[in-house]
């Protein structure tokens, strides 16, 4: 990690900030503390890590061209490059570990063209930006993190994996959900690459180490009037049989999550709509099927209190359902209880309410949980972000070996490497586009354990 411009350093840094005349650059501290921060704050071992990074110099283009000038200006001066979006990831994605520029892409955030059942944007548009352009059309996204407001597409997908919407639609992998990718090639005399179809998973959640995404197609469904839900059950077995049991009813469900009553404390907007005597779930559902809804929570022992529109959520000042669920609820958390950190698991087939009862039995105040349900390759998958009680690095990774021994598989939001958080394998796919698009191995440097330094184009 570099702290100050060595000479050599130094002397490429002036080079290059020399040749974007017309882009907008900017090296003062308050700027690169800023961009070069993502929300990796949650892991207290990912803060005592990166919080001290630094880019040396942010660079703002506003279109594909200057993208060029700024991928070849970076090539020929070997500087290192890390991309940014919004900057919501939670696992240091965007920042930068060996100095150098980073890239901010989000004045690159056209909407270039929306057709029956697709899109086509540049990757710095904000996701919500996005979202309201496709509705226009009576169309809307097939799935957004819970950070849609400040979130851009591209940054969700070289960064995410699902959120809302997953439920119903998938993982950003499963079927036509992304459909195109143009790449930008790091080197002197970058090129575009195209991708299309499986494809893309060469880029995908690859926390852009391997060519600057600068455009993406992303599937679309008909737009749908989401009813926004919270539905009260006396008991988390309750909350998740009721979750687990409506699934095949054949609802259409956008989002559905289960959060127990200790969460209430931090949903303070809800106020008496989430007591701290009743365990939730959340949903977003079809008008069409609210009454159906309705009926199996009643079923289920449950009461719903409320069922409102997005724009009828906002005049009562609550939370959508989508900022409810998901890594929201560390968010919430962390705004008024700083000792919290999470963790993302994912439950065996089939998934058994019964293991969750005696997690929370096991772990008491130590762990509050939610339970998120979604779809990947068509089958139901259930996730869980329990809060846990931080208590050091080393009590962490004994909770995550208990996890394991439950037959759970643990994605580890407390490292920066992609491999070491959610791959678990190095993608030899990926690394041979590194090749390919970044052959000097200057984008994020550090952030995938697949690349090493012999593999560089030599000078």
């Amino acid at each position: 990690m570099l702290t100050e411009a060595r000479p050599p350093r130094a002397a490429a840094l002036a080079a290059f900030k020399a040749e974007m005349d017309g882009i907008r650059v900017h090296d003062d501290e308050k700027t690169l503390e800023l961009r070069s921060r993502d929300y990796f704050w949650y892991s207290p071992i990912l803060n005592e890590q990166l919080e001290d990074c630094r880019g040396e110099l942010v660079v703002i283009p506003t279109s594909q061209e200057e993208v060029f000038r700024v991928a070849s200006a970076a090539a020929r001066h070997r500087l290192p490059v890390t991309i940014r979006g919004g900057g919501t990831g939670n696992y240091g994605q965007c920042v930068p570990l060996d100095g150098g520029v980073i890239l901010d892409m989000t004045r690159l955030d056209k909407v270039i063209e929306i057709t029956p059942g697709h899109v086509r944007v540049e990757a710095g548009a904000r996701i919500s930006r996005l979202d309201d352009a496709v509705h226009e059309t009576g169309q809307e996204l097939l799935m957004y993190p819970s950070t849609r407001t400040l979130a851009t597409i591209g940054g969700f997908i070289a960064g995410g994996s699902g959120g809302i919407g997953s439920f119903r639609n998938g993982m950003l992998r499963d079927n036509d959900n992304v459909t195109y990718a143009r790449i930008v090639t790091v080197e002197p005399e970058p090129q575009i690459i195209e991708l299309h179809g499986e494809a893309i998973n060469k880029i995908q959640h690859a926390y852009g180490t391997n060519g600057i995404l600068v455009e993406v197609g992303l599937g679309l469904t008909p737009a749908t009037e989401w009813v926004h839900v919270a539905a009260l059950f006396d008991g988390y077995d309750a909350a998740l049989d009721f979750a687990t049991g409506v699934q095949d009813q054949g609802l259409d469900l956008y989002l559905l999550t289960c959060v127990e009553r200790r969460f209430s404390a931090y949903y303070r907007k809800l106020k008496d709509h989430f007591p701290a005597d009743r365990d939730a779930v959340f949903a977003m559902v079809a008008p069409a099927d609210l009454s159906r809804f309705r009926t199996e929570v009643e079923n289920g022992g449950g009461a719903v209190t409320f069922a409102l529109t997005k724009e009828e959520i906002h005049q009562q000042g609550l939370q959508p359902a989508y900022e409810l669920g998901w890594n929201h609820t560390t968010l919430q958390a962390l705004k008024i209880d700083k000792g919290w950190t999470y963790l993302q698991v994912a439950y065996p087939h089939p998934f058994d309410p019964a293991l969750v009862l005696r997690q929370m039995q096991r772990h008491g105040d130590e762990l509050f949980w939610h339970h998120e349900m979604a779809r990947e390759q068509g089958r139901v998958q259930i996730f869980a972000l329990p809060l846990v009680r931080y208590r050091g690095k080393d009590e962490m990774y004994a909770l995550i070996r208990e996890l394991e021994a439950d037959g759970c598989t643990i994605f580890d939001p407390h490292v920066y490497t992609i491999e070491d958080g959610g791959m678990k394998t190095i993608d030899d796919t990926q690394i041979a586009f590194k090749k390919q698009a970044d052959p000097y191995g200057l984008m994020n440097p550090g952030k995938t354990r697949g690349w090493t330094p012999e593999m560089a184009l030599a000078e």
